[in-house]
């Protein structure tokens, strides 16, 4: 691997680390963010919707804006509204503005949602260029960022050290990572139209319709589906499922939270190993059995002790969903940004519009009874996991690189 490249992939490491710092920043502080805004659960779920809004509004823009421009800029604007978006919910939560708070998780939905489509998109391409496995360790960076960002808000929430203040230096930090990284990241990665962008390159848009009609694709579709609303179901609401639901005070669910990222990434820095040794849809399969029986407990049970080692088989289990789909969408078949761009969509759909709906169950049935939602998708996951396996045919020389696992 030659120096740039090797920047390139560190660049991809920090802008997964940057939006995990982020979510795990302010997730931590929700039951905070809660008190000051003096919001009950639904008016908390209506809050978050901001955060669906925005991240509809990046997820759809997103393909158009990458084929248009590349990767490079969509990921430089995306990270520069996730940082921005801290300073503004901290500046919401300090004057009790539940709008505030909302259109700063805009930003972040809008961030999350554009950015992260492109920045797959571009490690899927390190991937194809280097014949590397990549885009796992890409997402265990998100959830190594969870862990350090998790661990440092349970500082912040024992110490009630302001939320604002939290908030506002993480934004500091953050800033600097991609002041750094933004400079390795090539021009015109993922770009499919030309300079004056009047219209797609030939076969562009034919091969957009082509995905959607895909049954295999649409397979993987359905697990990316069921394991990201697995982990950002927990990301948004497992703090406050552990002290409205189980009876935790806020610094020990924020504990409980980072035994969740903890875990993630633990799953995510391993999964390389794993799906070399028994393959793809046995790693997928086995981790939707593991999710499946950690939310049971969680959900079912009613000591608090066996439900914050649940969370521990939740977190394993969700952790390789995400990446290991978007390997297996790359290697379903011809046109592998698009495949990518679609499954990636779809996964965020689910991360990040998913946990908004769930605060409204909660509210009416309590959130331990709202995750059975959750619980029941990734059931549907194991049936579907034998669709991100190997193709029976050959990858084209263009894909092939980016199909491994």
């Amino acid at each position: 691997m030659d120096l740039a490249t090797r920047r390139r992939r560190t660049a991809l490491f920090l802008f997964f680390l940057i939006p995990g710092l982020s979510i795990s920043s302010w997730v931590t502080r929700t039951p905070d963010i809660r008190d000051q805004l003096d919001v009950s659960t639904a008016q908390m779920g209506i809050v978050l919707f901001g955060l669906s809004v925005g991240s509809m509004i990046g997820i759809l823009g997103s393909g158009t804006l990458v084929a248009r421009f590349g990767t490079r800029p969509v990921m430089g604007v995306a990270t520069v509204l996730i940082i921005a978006s801290m300073a503004v919910i901290g500046g919401g939560t300090m004057l009790s503005s539940a709008p505030a708070t909302t259109a700063g998780l805009f930003l972040f939905g809008a961030g999350m949602g554009g950015g992260e489509v492109a920045i797959n998109i571009d490690g899927a391409d390190v991937e194809r260029i280097t014949g590397r496995t990549v885009l796992p360790t890409l997402h265990g960076f998100f959830s190594l960022g969870t862990v350090v960002g998790a661990a440092f808000g349970i500082l912040c929430t024992a110490v009630s050290w302001p939320v604002q203040w939290h908030l506002t230096g993480m934004a500091a930090v953050t800033a600097v990572m991609f002041a750094y990284a933004f400079r390795a990241i090539p021009h015109a990665v993922g770009k499919t139209r030309g300079e004056g962008g009047s219209r797609p390159d030939a076969g562009a848009a034919p091969a957009e319709s082509r995905v959607w009609k895909d049954p295999r694709l649409l397979l993987i579709g359905g697990v990316i589906l069921a394991m990201a609303l697995a982990e950002g179901s927990a990301n948004d609401w497992l703090p406050l499922l552990m002290v409205d639901g189980h009876g935790m005070d806020p610094a020990l669910g924020s504990a409980v939270y980072t035994g969740f990222a903890a875990a993630m990434t633990i799953g995510r820095f391993a999964g390389g190993l794993l799906i070399d040794r028994i393959g793809r849809a046995p790693v997928v399969r086995a981790s939707a059995v593991c999710a499946t029986l950690g939310i049971s407990v969680v959900v079912f049970a009613d000591s608090a002790v066996l439900a914050g080692a649940a969370v521990l088989l939740w977190g394993l289990g969700a952790s390789l969903g995400f990446p290991v789909t978007l390997s297996a969408a790359g290697d379903s078949g011809p046109d592998s940004a698009a495949r990518v761009s679609l499954v990636a969509m779809i996964g965020y759909v689910a991360f990040l519009v998913g946990p908004p709906c769930l605060g409204f169950l909660g509210e009416h049935y309590g959130l331990r009874v709202a995750m059975v939602v959750v619980l029941a998708f990734t059931a549907v996951a194991i049936v579907l996991a034998p669709a991100v396996g190997k193709r029976s045919t050959t990858a084209s020389p263009a894909t092939e690189p980016a199909a491994r696992p």
